[in-house]
Formats: C-alpha cells, sequence, structure tokens
C-alpha cells in the first residue's frame, strides 16, 4: 500500500503517518513546508508523480475562533485546498480520505448524528470543511470521516490545555452543556489505515465509544486520572461566549462503521487513560 498523508506532522497526520509505516507500508508524509495544499499546480504534480493507493487529507486550518476574523485564509486552506487535493486524486486514480468534523452539524437535539443527516453548521470553520466535504465526493473512490472532539500527541487540545491549566491555578470553570464524546488520534489513525485497507468508500462517523460527556465531565475526569486536584466549577455556554459558536450536541452516530465491516472505536475513558500515559512517557 502507498500512502500520501498530507499535513503530515500534524495532531491527525503524524500518528497516521506512524500507524502506516507501522504496517510496512510507503509513505509520504509531507508538512505544509513541503506541499502547500493552496497552490493548486503543487499538489498535482505530488500526487501525480508520488501515485499513491489513497490520500488521507489530513491537513486543516483548524483555528475555530479564529476562523470567525480570518475567513477568506480558513476557505482557501479547507475549501479550496481540498478541491485541489480531489481534482489530483481524481486524474492520478487515487482514493481521497478525507477527516471532516461534528461541526458541519449545528448541534440540534439529544440524538446522535446519523451520516444521513443535513448539515447545518454554525460556524466559519464548519462551512469550510463541509465545502471540504462536497469536493472529495468529486472522487470516484471517496471516504469522509467525521470526527469530534480531537486529543493526541502532537499538537493543542483539550487535555493538553486543562493540564496546562492546572499547573498554575486551583479553580477552573468549564462548560457543561456541550455534549460529544471524545476521540484519540492513534485510534483514529489505526481505524483509517483499516478503512484504506478494505477500500471503504461512503460518508463514516468515529468517535471514542462509551457514554457521552461534557466537557465538564470530560475534565473532571482528566483530572481524576492525572492526580490533580482541582476545583472545577460547571458553566454554560451562555455565559462563556467566543467568537465562532459551538454546537451544543457533538454526539455521532458511529454505527456506520460496523456495518461496512471496520472496527468502532476503543471507549475514550481508556483511550485517555492510554493518552496520559503517552504524554508521561513522553517527559522521560
Amino acid at each position: 500500500m502507498r500512502i500520501l498523508v498530507t499535513g503530515g506532522s500534524g495532531q491527525l497526520g503524524t500518528d497516521v503517518a506512524q500507524a502506516a509505516a507501522a504496517k510496512g507500508w510507503q509513505v509520504w508524509a509531507p508538512d505544509h513546508t513541503e506541499l502547500d495544499i493552496t497552490h493548486p499546480a503543487q499538489v498535482e504534480s505530488a500526487i501525480g508523480d508520488y501515485r499513491p493507493d489513497w490520500v488521507v487529507h489530513c491537513a486543516a486550518y483548524t483555528a475555530v475562533d479564529r476562523a470567525e476574523t480570518e475567513e477568506k485564509m480558513c476557505m482557501a486552506v479547507n475549501a479550496a485546498g481540498t478541491a485541489y487535493v480531489a481534482h489530483a486524486c481524481a486524474a492520478a486514480g487515487c482514493g481521497l480520505l478525507y477527516p471532516s468534523t461534528d461541526y458541519v452539524f449545528d448541534g440540534s437535539g439529544t440524538a446522535p448524528h446519523p451520516v444521513t443527516e443535513r448539515p447545518a453548521p454554525l460556524n466559519v470553520y464548519g462551512r469550510s470543511k463541509l465545502l471540504g466535504e462536497q469536493a472529495a465526493q468529486a472522487v470516484p473512490r471517496h471516504a469522509i470521516l467525521r470526527i469530534s472532539w480531537v486529543f493526541g500527541l502532537h499538537g493543542n487540545n483539550f487535555v493538553k490545555t486543562m493540564l496546562r491549566l492546572a499547573e498554575r491555578r486551583t479553580r477552573l470553570s468549564v462548560v457543561d452543556d456541550q455534549i460529544g464524546c471524545p476521540t484519540y488520534t492513534v485510534d483514529l489513525a489505526r481505524l483509517i489505515c483499516q478503512m484504506a485497507e478494505q477500500n471503504a468508500q461512503g460518508v463514516f462517523h468515529a468517535t471514542g465509544s462509551g457514554q457521552p460527556v461534557s466537557w465538564y465531565d470530560f475534565a473532571r475526569r482528566i483530572f481524576d486520572l492525572a492526580g490533580k486536584e482541582i476545583e472545577l466549577e460547571p458553566t454554560s455556554t451562555a455565559a462563556y461566549p467566543t467568537a465562532a459558536r459551538r454546537p451544543l450536541n457533538s454526539r455521532l452516530d458511529c454505527s456506520a462503521l460496523a456495518a461496512a465491516g471496520l472496527t468502532p472505536l476503543p471507549e475514550w475513558q481508556d483511550a485517555l487513560a492510554r493518552y496520559l500515559q503517552a504524554l508521561e512517557e513522553e517527559k522521560v
């Protein structure tokens, strides 16, 4: 198997590249300095020359709040950039696996969003990723994988933020009315490799298994497992305004994975424990 991973130095891209290499696959995982997806000629040349079986398109603009004032840049990467990647994949005859986001939904209701639900993003970032999905669908062999509440070793995320704040504060307020399932990039990387192996196509959702939680409950679990004594105070989304509106319901229905013969992700509580252990091992 021959894989090209865009955004190869990012939080998800790094783990995808490592998981693919561990399987003995040929892997090229350029970072943005090696492959700028906003330049169509560069994208076409890279994919056309490398001729991968699959492109796993992890490169993305992910600064959700900043996107509200940097819409042009966000769209250049997530919408136009993905369209360039999709065009090159179609021309080279390779598959395109596109990680997307729960932010394509408006977060209404309390039931998990099925893959068939009509997207209705609330913010610029969500709209840009939806446009990326639409671009990916132009590739004859494509898979869209919507994910949420992602944490990993190779980038910034909620877990790292909580641990960092715990070093200098004794009390924190965390929103308790946004609900979802945390997702570990190591587990996602294994799934993505399985999808490439099995030539999975269509739209899928993947989050950590287990009971959905609020950010407040997730923070409590982080501090309990890390042995941190922090006074946590629940607060509402309305009381903690951000530039970009967030969906209150980020639950995703992941049943399409098993239906396609793919392995659902492990429980997020187990994933969090493994992640915290990996963070500790990094310090040694």
